[in-house]
């Protein structure tokens, strides 16, 4: 077994614990020495990051190889017709290639954090919240994949990675779980242990004036 930290990053966040730009990084809140993100997460979106302090376990996560499936859930422009959602199923032509199968819904508005600062709103534009989950890691690719589609993405929130959960932790949070490394990760039998830090006060709001 092996430590495994669960994170959820907030927006305007480096995933990584130093930047020459003085932007906020991971060191911020991750405490224990030798741990490292298995993955990444881009500055301008939020939610779930893993890391661990042992080199196999990270490139397990890490690797697309794996395959192991990434969950987020985007608030678009506009709201995706049936031959949008089926050609991000099918996989979007971008310019390092095509992407593989994906998985699509429409969902209604999450009950997520406020974001600071909120999506700027747009009356005469309305939005889509979807639940896309892919299996591999093109640099911003969902994004990139909506705006493909003709759906800019306003907010990204990543709220699973294979078997782990972002739940309800809010922006900061952070949990122990331990981890058999020799197992497959899909079918990980998760073992909680106490939270790194106590969950954020802050409740829950409507998801429709927020984003990443």
């Amino acid at each position: 077994m092996t430590n495994l930290i669960l994170l959820n990053k907030p927006y305007h966040m480096m995933c990584q614990f130093t930047d020459t730009n003085d932007r906020r990084t991971l060191a911020e809140l991750v405490k224990l020495p030798n741990f490292y993100p298995a993955g990444r997460l881009d500055f301008d979106s939020e939610g779930l990051v893993l890391l661990t302090n042992n080199g196999l376990l990270q490139n397990k996560i890490a690797d697309p190889r794996h395959k192991l499936p990434k969950t987020y859930w985007v608030q678009v422009e506009g709201t995706p017709a049936s031959d949008a959602l089926a050609c991000l199923e099918r996989g979007v032509t971008l310019k390092d290639g095509l992407t593989k199968p994906a998985q699509v819904k429409l969902i209604e508005p999450p009950r997520v954090w406020d974001r600071v600062p909120p999506v700027r709103y747009r009356k005469a534009i309305p939005d889509q919240w979807l639940a896309l989950t892919i299996t591999e890691g093109k640099n911003r690719q969902v994004r990139r994949m909506t705006a493909a589609v003709g759906h800019p993405t306003l907010r990204l929130i990543r709220v699973a990675i294979g078997p782990w959960q972002l739940g309800d932790m809010q922006p900061g949070d952070q949990r122990y779980e331990s981890v058999a490394v020799g197992n497959d990760l899909n079918k990980q039998t998760r073992q909680p242990k106490k939270k790194a830090y106590p969950k954020h006060s802050n409740k829950r709001k409507g998801g429709n004036t927020i984003d990443g």
